[in-house]
């Protein structure tokens, strides 16, 4: 079988077969962040599924049209959702605050270096979205209201019903769809800009939010040792709190270093807690196809495909490590129970001090 049905396919099949096994949990554990995660995983299956499609009956506009609006632009961002779910109740909120500033420019720059056409003032209202959004998150989070998601997930849905919308009243030019002539990999030359500055927007948000998300969840969980101690508690003073925001990114991978030892250590012993393991492999399988979609973007399209398998590779293989993944083994979707594993601890982890990190990991 050839390699661009064979990549493809496997990517699709796993990526559903996933987006089953989260539909199914949240069936059972009605958790916001499992749907959302079963949505997102639910996009990479089909857009994966359009290109083994297109490899074995040539694409179309209807396929490229819904490998575009799946792949690349629904399936980061829905995943990044999942991220300011996952970790609603934390300060995380700063750090989606900062993933939307981070999207809103990158999107102003992407148009300033390819200058798509029909773009208009598209990219300055994306940016001017992007940065109200970030200060209403980076406001709920101060004042440690937990609706911070809830607005993440108004950018996140409104921009696809915005992106479907722009979708059904574009005309595309014959044949309806653009490829790689060098790879055969599909290409958005033929949208608007638009269209194509969504990408970016949702991209640099959802893959930065799961990226980092997935490492601040491993800091939370993992034995720490605070060599530089920071708070992020909204009662201090002013001008001390803007200072503990400002070096909370450098204390949080100082801290993380400096616990390193302790971790292996933890990992060597079976004491770690499965987050950490779990959320590495998530960290991973998000930053792959990351690096492979933006590569695309610069015409580099050779691992376009490869980047998307071992993505969904590493992500499936963080949602099984997970302990909680498997604290009750039953029988998809019915309630017939085969087993019970055991529950770890919920708290945010403990320093080596023995103070508590909790919400202040922000």
């Amino acid at each position: 079988m050839r390699l661009d049905i064979l990549l493809p396919s496997l990517t699709s099949v796993m990526a559903l077969l996933f987006s089953l096994a989260l539909f199914d949990q949240w069936r059972e554990r009605r958790g916001g962040f499992q749907l959302i995660w079963a949505i997102g995983m639910l996009f990479y299956g089909v857009a994966a599924g359009c290109e083994a499609l297109a490899g074995i009956g040539g694409w179309n506009e209807p396929l490229y049209r819904t490998w575009y609006l799946t792949g690349a632009v629904w399936t980061a961002g829905w995943l990044g959702l999942w991220t300011a779910y996952l970790l609603g109740r934390t300060r995380f909120g700063y750090s989606f605050a900062v993933c939307l500033v981070l999207a809103g420019v990158f999107t102003l720059l992407t148009q300033r270096r390819f200058d798509y056409p029909g773009t208009g003032s598209a990219h300055v209202l994306y940016l001017i979205a992007a940065l109200v959004l970030a200060i209403a998150v980076a406001v709920e989070t101060y004042f440690q209201n937990e609706r911070w998601p809830l607005m993440a997930a108004a950018a996140v849905v409104g921009a696809t019903i915005l992106s479907t919308i722009l979708m059904a009243t574009v005309v595309l030019p014959a044949p309806g769809y653009a490829l790689d002539p060098r790879t055969g990999v599909p290409v958005g030359d033929l949208f608007p800009g638009t269209i194509r500055l969504l990408t970016p927007f949702l991209n640099i948000t959802g893959a930065f939010s799961l990226v980092l998300g997935a490492v601040f969840s491993t800091y939370m969980f993992m034995p720490k040792r605070r060599v530089l101690p920071y708070s992020l508690d909204p009662s201090q003073p002013g001008d001390q709190f803007l200072f503990n925001l400002l070096i909370a990114p450098f204390a949080i991978v100082v801290n993380l270093v400096a616990s390193l030892p302790g971790t292996l250590r933890a990992l060597t012993t079976g004491r770690i807690h499965s987050r950490v393991p779990a959320t590495i492999l998530i960290a991973i399988g998000a930053f792959i196809p990351t690096l492979t979609d933006s590569l695309n973007r610069f015409g580099i399209t050779e691992l376009f495909q490869l980047g998307k398998l071992l993505g969904v590779v590493f992500l499936f293989a963080g949602f099984l490590v997970s302990i909680e993944v498997f604290r009750e083994i039953r029988v998809p979707f019915t309630s017939i129970r085969l087993a019970t594993g055991r529950r770890e601890r919920h708290a945010l982890g403990a320093t080596t001090d023995g103070s508590a990190e909790g919400a202040r990991a922000g």
